[in-house]
């Protein structure tokens, strides 16, 4: 296959969002006569008719949009999708088991064969366009024989800890009510995007990248926004993204992304695509739903007309408890926990088991490393019978520390005020 030399820099997201998004979006509505806001809607609508056919049908899982055993005392069922409980992580070490992993679909998992699995690449961001768009295809097997990486880091959904909005904050948000389980860490290896990227020939004129998925199309409010697809600045896709056809050690489970998954460390969840089949490779801004419609900040604290599309992750910690779990009065315990965050290693964890009168350190328990959570502990010897709660307060190395409250955003996104635990000394 053809190669072509690109440069990798760390991506500068704030030159992304502001430069990149806003000048182009302003430009291009003087020019046309319309809103900003109007113009995105446009993008949005239009973004899945111009898209070239994917190489693979989608075919829902039968009876069920999730394959996996989903054992009530290890997971919260929330529709499509499911959540980890947390006290069901305690004793798994850094990696969350496969079999323990949360589940995000927007529809059903695919039944995907992998030999059956083609990669398209195309776009006017490849060499060729953008008067004639090329198309380069891989399979698997192709896949499987370039150089591989193996990273560690978490998946968590943009909407992880959205309940905090409404029971500690007492706001009204929309979306799933997940707590805190929304989030795995894996051991993924795959190939660098960067790689095939650059294989099928990568324009130095490209300034996006979209991959989309092979699970069904998404209907919201009646109306079919295609299959889920979200662009990525080409900086942030040449510099760690993954193409990820293991986890764990094992091949992609089918709720995971079998047979080939995009991995973006510490963005939202919505940018890992699962199942990806596509990947447009562009000159100008790409837009969908999911950066135009959904993951994004509307509210009286933010721009009108929303923030700028999420990237990355925000930080939070979170106890290996039960809600309401019991602990006898004078006996030494061990509380543990993990936190995390999308810009950096955690530093330090406090943790109060007064609800809040009173801090103190925890232990961190490994060397934190960016991309992944830092486990930690605590002793405590309660002596107060009657209800409690436990909190714990990270700060990572860029000097982000857990607020009390959670900016508000309608959509729930993005929580990461302390969380209140309580539990009951007897």
């Amino acid at each position: 296959m053809p190669s072509s030399a690109a440069s990798s820099s760390h991506p500068d997201e704030t030159a992304y969002d502001r430069h990149r998004l806003r000048q182009w979006l302003a430009g291009q509505a003087r020019a046309d006569g319309v809103s900003r806001r109007r113009l995105l809607t446009l993008l949005a609508a239009t973004g899945a008719a111009g898209a070239l056919p994917l190489s693979a049908p989608a075919h829902a899982a039968d009876g069920d949009t999730i394959v996996k055993p989903l054992p009530p005392e290890k997971f919260v069922r929330r529709g499509t999708n499911a959540e980890t409980r947390w006290e069901a992580l305690r004793g798994t070490g850094h990696h969350t088991p496969n079999d323990l992993f949360f589940v995000r679909n927007h529809t059903a998992t695919p039944a995907l064969r992998a030999h059956d699995w083609r990669l398209r690449l195309w776009g006017s961001g490849l060499r060729g366009g953008p008067a004639e768009d090329r198309a380069i295809e891989f399979g698997y097997d192709d896949l499987r024989k370039l150089p591989s990486v193996t990273r560690t880091a978490f998946v968590e959904c943009a909407g992880n800890g959205r309940s905090g909005y409404t029971t500690q904050q007492g706001e009204t948000v929309g979306g799933t009510a997940w707590t805190l389980g929304a989030i795995g860490v894996a051991r993924w290896r795959g190939v660098p995007l960067s790689t095939v990227l650059r294989r099928a020939g990568l324009s130095p004129y490209a300034v996006d990248v979209q991959p989309r998925g092979l699970d069904a199309e998404y209907v919201s409010g009646g109306e079919s926004l295609g299959r889920v697809r979200r662009p990525l600045p080409l900086s942030k896709a040449l510099h760690d993204v993954l193409l990820a056809y293991e986890m764990n050690g094992e091949p992609l489970p089918p709720d995971h992304g079998h047979p080939v998954r995009v991995l973006v460390p510490s963005w939202v969840g919505i940018a890992s695509i699962k199942w990806v089949g596509d990947i447009e490779v562009s000159r100008q801004p790409l837009f969908s739903p999911w950066n135009t419609t959904f993951y994004r900040l509307f509210g009286p604290a933010h721009p009108e007309g929303g923030s700028v599309p999420l990237s990355r992750q925000t930080l939070k910690s979170a106890f290996e408890l039960a809600s309401g779990a019991t602990f006898p009065a004078g006996r030494s315990q061990v509380l543990r926990g993990r936190s995390w965050s999308g810009a950096g290693p955690v530093a330090r964890v406090d943790v109060s088991t007064d609800g809040g009168a009173s801090w103190r350190p925890a232990r961190l328990d490994e060397r934190p490393r960016p991309d992944t959570w830092t486990r930690w502990s605590v002793d405590w010897k309660p002596r107060t019978r009657g209800t409690t709660q436990l909190l714990a307060r990270a700060t990572d190395t860029a000097g982000r520390t857990q607020p009390d409250v959670s900016v508000f955003n309608t959509e729930g996104y993005l929580f990461d005020a302390v969380v209140r635990h309580e539990v009951t000394v007897v």
